[in-house]
């Protein structure tokens, strides 16, 4: 068993089955929508490979991206766009985000990690501080939510907004977007 699966095998030893990882992205972004991800991978399942998306090339994000979708029990993704953000906060734009995704799962999770948050949802859960990088499902859902938002980027918002180069920069805080958004 890797590290990344101790806090799984915890869960699994307790006779939780079905645990969600849940993670978010574009927390820190000027632009878009906030995405969260809830995966349930199957019990015992070791993914070589998988870490924080962030920690990890966009080449093997996507190659993780389509193993994690082949493999999970169940995954589902939240949305919350930006007119929301500004109205409640990204705090609290994540945090539904993230309920939006762990509702839309398939299979009722019977344990949920969640990446440094608490989920308003009445199922038991853990918050992982660094998360992503400590616990194989929210690094799962941490590459689901990250290649999902990026696919957007890349393409509709983009093909909306070309004068920014969402593609690129992804919506992050570039000097280059902020001088464009101030002129």
């Amino acid at each position: 068993m890797t590290e990344l699966l101790k806090y799984e095998q915890q869960y699994w030893e307790q006779s939780y089955e079905y645990i969600a990882g849940i993670d978010e992205v574009g927390r820190g972004c000027l632009f878009g929508d906030v995405v969260a991800a809830a995966v349930i991978l199957p019990v015992g399942l070791e993914l070589e490979g998988v870490n924080d998306s962030k920690k990890l090339s966009e080449k093997k994000r996507e190659l993780l991206y389509d193993i994690i979708m082949d493999q999970a029990v169940a995954i589902s993704v939240g949305y919350v766009d930006a007119e929301t953000i500004d109205r409640i906060n990204i705090k609290q734009a994540a945090r539904e985000a993230m309920k939006k995704a762990v509702l839309g799962l398939s299979i009722q999770p019977d344990y949920l990690l969640v990446d440094a948050e608490k989920v308003d949802v009445n199922i038991p859960q853990l918050s992982i501080i660094k998360g992503d990088a400590n616990s194989q499902s929210i690094a799962a859902a941490s590459i689901i939510a990250k290649v999902t938002r990026d696919r957007l980027c890349q393409g509709s918002w983009e093909a909306m907004f070309p004068e920014y180069g969402i593609a690129i920069h992804k919506g992050m805080q570039l000097n280059c977007i902020v001088n464009k958004l101030l002129h």
